[in-house]
């Protein structure tokens, strides 16, 4: 069972989110949040497996409710929902911590789909989806930290090719027959990847790889 709550400031978009979880039976809804204060004091109280976090809110926004809930340490995990897949917050978003993100005209399977995906651990974009995002803000990018670079020194020399691939929007099929691996042993690099450079998930790992110089915008 997978437990869910939404936050959006706009009525019928909870009720249409609400009236699709209701569906299905693996889905919960477990509570809903009009703006980011309530979205970070119900997520802290309800501890939902995944919290669908609208952008664009009156006071806290959906970033800053994101940034908070993240660094809380907490299990929850965000699909941002935004209304263009160009959207500068979508980015700030992923930079703050979200799993991923959506576009509010979603089919509603794919919506079901990327909310089964994020509580699973996975990204629910594409990884050239993500790309497409970063290198439209890839100016932006702040350059790597002390830490990250350390972080980039512990990976082998086949791990920082698997990342690369990740970055350039490679799926693990796709990884496996450019690289000659086995698809499990792309999954085992991957595992490692994420536990090497301390992130979450595949987009929070492209976005590493954006930072550190491992691949750059086009």
């Amino acid at each position: 069972m997978t437990t869910v709550l939404i936050v959006d400031d706009q009525a019928l978009q909870r009720l249409g989110f609400s009236m699709l979880l209701e569906q299905h039976p693996d889905l919960t809804l477990i509570g809903e949040a009009t703006h980011g204060v309530e979205a970070v004091r119900k997520t802290a109280e309800l501890k939902p497996d995944v919290v669908l976090m609208d952008v664009r809110m009156p006071g806290m926004d959906g970033i800053e409710a994101t940034r908070r809930i993240v660094e809380s340490g907490g299990r929850s995990r965000i699909l941002v929902l935004t209304t263009f897949d160009l959207d500068e917050y979508a980015y700030d978003a992923l930079r703050a911590g979200a799993s991923g993100f959506l576009l509010k005209d979603a089919m509603p399977e794919e919506l079901v789909a990327g909310i089964r995906a994020v509580a699973a651990g996975d990204a629910v974009i594409s990884p050239g989806l993500t790309r497409k995002v970063i290198d439209a803000f890839g100016s932006r990018l702040p350059g790597h930290t002390p830490e990250q670079q350390r972080q980039l020194g512990r990976l082998t020399n086949r791990e920082r090719e698997v990342l690369t691939a990740i970055a350039t929007g490679w799926s693990n099929t796709e990884i496996a027959e450019r690289l000659s691996l086995a698809e499990s042993t792309v999954k085992s690099h991957v595992s490692s990847i994420l536990t090497k450079i301390g992130v979450r998930d595949r987009v929070q790992a492209v976005i590493f790889a954006y930072d550190t110089g491992l691949v750059r915008p086009a």
